[in-house]
């Protein structure tokens, strides 16, 4: 079943220019360190930060709350999986938040997407709820 669903857009010379203007400041209050060496690697350093950041945005809107009610950015964040997938974490009150809309019985697992085509990136998040043994096999790969 679907608990949520948000996207997000964001503007890659608005981050850019808040890079520029901010640098570690906004870069440490906003993203995991994971996120900032990803992005520091990259050729695209703005375009990487820009997606995750809609990421974060369309997680906290498919969490029911937007980034509001105690979410912190950094309760959101990406990293990929070997293939390159992008996989969304939770901590903090953004953890608490998914348990507390996951029905008994179930597990959430958090699928998200992410694009850029200058100047734009964009983000889509989906919640899911899958019954606890099935869940598994998702987190896993295996389905």
């Amino acid at each position: 079943m679907i608990l949520g669903i948000g996207s997000d857009l964001a503007n890659i010379e608005r981050i850019s220019a808040t890079l520029d203007r901010f640098g570690d400041r906004f870069k440490t209050r906003v993203f995991t360190d994971v996120e900032q060496k990803k992005a520091e690697r990259r050729r695209d350093v703005a375009g990487t930060y820009a997606k995750r950041w809609a990421a974060k945005e369309a997680c906290s809107k498919a969490l029911g709350t937007g980034l509001a009610m105690g979410i912190s950015w950094k309760d959101m964040s990406v990293s990929n999986l070997p293939t390159g997938q992008p996989i969304m974490h939770v901590t903090g009150w953004a953890k608490d938040r998914l348990a507390a809309m996951t029905p008994e019985g179930y597990e959430a697992v958090i699928h998200v997407t992410l694009t850029d085509d200058h100047p734009w990136a964009q983000a889509f998040v989906v919640i899911e709820a899958f019954q606890s043994s099935e869940a598994k096999k998702i987190n896993n790969g295996g389905v």
